[in-house]
């Protein structure tokens, strides 16, 4: 059986075995986000989008009478016809609800959570003692599930009790009173505050009680929590967290510095020094949201632009910000370091582009003199500035607008030289390359347009990625570029051939930026995935044909697998499909066994010959056999056709069967035939003999020429597989009785025996009888 839970707040039970779903859940009136089994899976606990986990009981009614179960002994006070009636009452609601044959599933009550929002995780630990959730929030909330035993001793004492007030009052009855209400089976232990929103968790109960917790946050960081379970008062103690390294939240810009050695990488809270040989990080500092960073020529400061439009100095030596300017009214989108190193420029959302100098000035705290930011001049524009480049030999500016195009201005003058007009959403990013001949434009309309400087003209345009294309940069001295979009790609092209050359899959969520090494042989990458990850170039050569192959390989196995099923014959579309999906795999699998076939159909054919050959001449004519069934050692072509199709996966063998064309087919049934005959690999040949005819039913007994071969089988695989299931039988019944010869001889018993269950289940009965003749 499955459980399944879905946003249409339904709980669903499905039976494996008929595809179909049995038993629907209702009662939740928000989408069901989570669920768990307790109290060895007699009861179910799901948490939607309220503050109300709903309990539901479960009993499986193959369980309730079973026939191998000897009968128990019957009780005082309880007559025989009573049993008798309860069977009848139990069969008639069967027979009533046919659903209730396998299951039967009823709302207990309601656990009310002190979070308000929605269950995002719902679990419980391995021994199914502890149940914990957490909602959108910080907040943990832990219960505790009482054990059979436990609840029995809590019975035991409630029925003390119920004897006392029943010498009391006489007409009370103590039976009313000996039930455990829910909140006495699930209590709530206590309320884990993490320091920041919960992602998921996990527990683990140790022997001693101690309820290990550990949290994965939303600002990636790992946090492990103690429990005492034993305490009156239990209360959650962090043990260790696990902050090292990267960084809390999205990392939205990086830097190469001159010498390929660091990496700088800026977030929402903090910019991070990296070792690029160690990928260690070496210096962490507090900052602002931000957006754009650079390295100060010489390596030993960095700048960074933030949300809030400041440019932030930080002195790498020390780890300390120097200096704080407001250089603009809005977000700082884009700095640009100057090809002379004497300067940089910075473009933001107040519609500004503003150029500044570096200068020495006296430090205020030392006699030293230390580096400042000089703003020199201003470019006033009518929309808001995205992406800010100088051209290499400094006389050009390229700047993208939010009006979806690019203005080319003179740096000494800063007159209108060009505009670059063609994309249907805003630049997001550009670049120049090394000679200054090339500009490309990446733009939220997920193309990537590469322009002539010289005149403006477009000389391309691609369809870079799936979704937004975030950054772009050129490879030094070359006009080879990297791109990173929002579709977790990061990809590589040729801006002379306009080619595709490769794409860097690693990311699982979009890449924001990417920062090429000034010698072009590493590229860092930063992703929503809060990971950092750095590629280097290696020295194997790249075959753009292997590249191509492997692209198109790739895209026609996602076309295969979104294709739909064929409609098999004779059967309606039921709630569920075959677990197996159509990949590359399958249909070589179906290649390889066609291929076969063919081979088969020729060998045969020239055996007959050879026959034809041999009788006419009066004497044996040497034969050459084909070299693929003399690798496999002189087999015959029907022998060989059974080794490829035994090593067909398990998995795949119905979709291979599905993709196989129907003129096949009889030579394959004619050859199923005459294996079944010799019984090898019953089992395997079986099923795919039943799924062939099942899918090909109305071809099959259309075709007169068939109806030989499955009369034939009809016969052998009767009789074969009535042969493997006494073979099956005889083992079966070999091996009980090798386990009672050892049980007996050893007096342990070394085998689960179903017996065993039985006997626990009776005495347990037994138990709860004798309580409430007790009672009584």
């Amino acid at each position: 059986l499955l459980c399944s839970s879905g946003k249409d707040t339904l709980v669903k039970w499905w039976h494996l075995d008929t595809q179909h779903c049995f038993k629907t859940l209702v009662g939740h009136r928000a989408e069901v986000w989570g669920m768990a089994l307790l109290s060895e899976e007699k009861r179910l606990i799901t948490g939607s989008g309220d503050s109300e986990l709903r309990v539901w009981d479960i009993s499986y009614i193959q369980e309730v009478k079973d026939p191998d179960e000897p009968e128990s002994k019957k009780t005082k006070g309880a007559s025989p016809g009573a049993e008798e009636n309860t069977e009848e009452d139990e069969t008639l609601e069967l027979d009533e609800h046919p659903e209730e044959r396998i299951i039967k599933c009823s709302k207990v009550g309601s656990i009310m959570r002190e979070g308000r929002d929605r269950v995002v995780s719902l679990a419980t630990d391995r021994t199914g003692k502890i149940l914990a959730c957490h909602g959108t929030d910080a907040v943990l909330e832990v219960f505790s599930v009482l054990s059979e035993e436990e609840i029995q001793k809590k019975l035991e004492k409630k029925m003390k009790k119920a004897k006392k007030k029943n010498k009391q009052n006489s007409e009370e009855d103590p039976e009313q009173s000996v039930e455990l209400s829910l909140q006495e089976e699930i209590q709530r232990i206590t309320n884990v505050k993490a320091s920041s929103k919960i992602k998921s968790f996990d527990l683990i109960l140790s022997p001693k009680g101690e309820l290990k917790i550990v949290l994965l946050l939303q600002n990636n960081v790992i946090e492990t929590y103690s429990l005492n379970l034993s305490a009156q008062v239990p209360q959650a103690v962090r043990a260790s967290k696990i902050t090292i390294g990267g960084h809390r939240s999205d990392v939205r810009t990086l830097a190469f510095s001159s010498d390929n050695i660091a990496i700088l990488s800026a977030s929402a809270e903090s910019v991070k020094i990296w070792n690029r040989s160690t990928l260690q990080c070496i210096r962490t500092m507090d900052c602002e949201y931000a957006l754009c960073s650079l390295f100060v020529p010489g390596d030993r400061q960095v700048i960074v632009g933030t949300k809030t439009g400041k440019l932030q100095l930080y002195d790498l030596a020390s780890g300390s910000l120097v200096e704080a300017l407001d250089a603009h009214d809005g977000a700082v989108w884009s700095i640009a370091l100057s090809p002379d190193q004497h300067g940089f420029v910075t473009g933001g959302a107040d519609k500004c582009v503003k150029f500044w100098e570096f200068e020495f000035v006296k430090d205020e705290s030392s006699a030293q003199k230390r580096l400042s930011m000089k703003h020199v001049r201003v470019l006033q524009l009518d929309e808001d500035v995205l992406c800010v480049r100088y051209s290499p030999n400094q006389k050009l500016l390229a700047v993208s607008l939010l009006d979806c195009t690019v203005k080319i201005f003179y740096v000494d003058t800063l007159k209108f030289f060009l505009s670059l007009y063609g994309h249907k959403l805003p630049v997001l990013c550009m670049d120049i390359s090394y000679d200054g001949t090339l500009i490309a434009t990446g733009s939220a309309d997920k193309n990537v347009k590469i322009w002539g400087l010289d005149f403006g003209d477009c000389h391309r345009s691609l369809f870079a990625h799936d979704d937004s294309v975030m950054y772009l940069q050129f490879v030094a001295k070359s006009h080879l570029f990297f791109t990173a979009g929002k579709d977790s790609k990061i990809k590589q092209w040729d801006a002379d051939k306009f080619e595709h050359i490769q794409t860097l899959e690693g990311h699982h969520q979009e890449v924001w930026c990417l920062a090429l090494s000034p010698n072009g042989d590493y590229v860092v990458s930063a992703s929503h995935d809060k990971s950092l990850r750095l590629w280097g170039r290696t020295r194997e050569p790249l075959v753009l044909e292997d590249e191509r192959e492997m692209q198109r390989e790739a895209e026609y196995e996602e076309s295969v697998a979104k294709e739909e099923q064929p409609v098999v014959a004779g059967e309606t579309q039921g709630e569920t499909g075959l677990a197996g999906k159509k990949t590359i795999e399958t249909i070589k699998a179906t290649e390889r066994i066609m291929e076969a076939i063919e081979l088969y159909r020729e060998e045969t054919a020239k055996l007959k010959e050879h026959k034809a050959i041999c009788k006419a001449a009066g004497k044996e004519v040497p034969f050459t056999a084909n070299p693929i069934l003399r690798a496999y050692g002189n087999i015959t072509p029907s022998a060989y056709v059974l080794e490829v199709f035994k090593k067909v996966k398990s998995s795949e063998l119905e979709e291979s069967l599905l993709v196989l064309p129907f003129s096949y087919v009889p030579d394959l049934l004619r050859l199923f035939s005459e294996y079944i005959h010799l019984g090898s690999d019953v089992e395997l040949l079986c099923r795919a003999l039943l799924f062939l005819l099942k899918i090909h039913f109305g071809q099959i007994t259309s075709n007169h020429m068939l109806v030989t071969v499955i009369e034939d089988l009809k016969k052998t695989t009767i009789s074969r597989v009535s042969e493997a299931r006494d073979v099956l039988g005889f083992n079966m019944a070999g091996l009980q009785y090798l386990k009672r010869e050892i049980e007996a001889k050893d007096e342990v018993t070394f085998f689960a025996d179903a017996t065993d269950r039985f006997e626990e289940k009776r005495r347990k009965r037994k138990k709860k009888e004798k309580m409430i003749l007790a009672v009584l």
